[in-house]
């Protein structure tokens, strides 16, 4: 995993990636990956994201009392992934929103698009589970890769 060097060229942002192997677990009856491993992938690869950058959920949840939850799921499936593929998902903070973020992501293999998807993340107050304003600190670490 890891954030590449140069920007993605179409929009200028900062592109993160994250390898993924498909097991036989992540297979459906047909043999190719179930529709909604495909989901796990992209959260994995946010989760992985917001480490590089320095930010723990766990943390995030104590120490400025937010969590981030999804609030909506925008995918288009084009290519089947199968067993023993090595995928990259690319992931790129598409926008920064007040108190949400929107994710472009993307899973490839060998550099063709199998999946894309836009993901909006809502910034939650945990005790109260209402959206709330991303705090300034981490709002400026995101700042920097928009």
């Amino acid at each position: 995993m890891h954030f590449t060097n140069d920007p993605a060229p179409a929009t200028g942002k900062a592109l993160f990636s994250l390898p993924v192997r498909v097991y036989y677990e992540d297979t459906d009856a047909g043999g190719v990956v179930y529709y909604a491993n495909y989901l796990k992938f992209c959260e994995r690869a946010r989760t992985d994201w917001l480490r590089a950058i320095g930010l723990e959920q766990g943390r995030l949840a104590a120490d400025q009392n937010i969590i981030f939850v999804v609030r909506s799921v925008k995918a288009d499936y084009l290519q089947p992934a199968v067993l023993d593929d090595l995928l990259d998902v690319v992931t790129t903070l598409g926008k920064l929103g007040h108190a949400s973020l929107v994710f472009d992501q993307k899973i490839q293999r060998g550099g063709q698009t199998l999946f894309e998807t836009l993901i909006t993340i809502a910034c939650v107050d945990r005790a109260s589970k209402r959206a709330t304003p991303i705090p300034p600190s981490v709002r400026a670490q995101f700042a920097t890769l928009v």
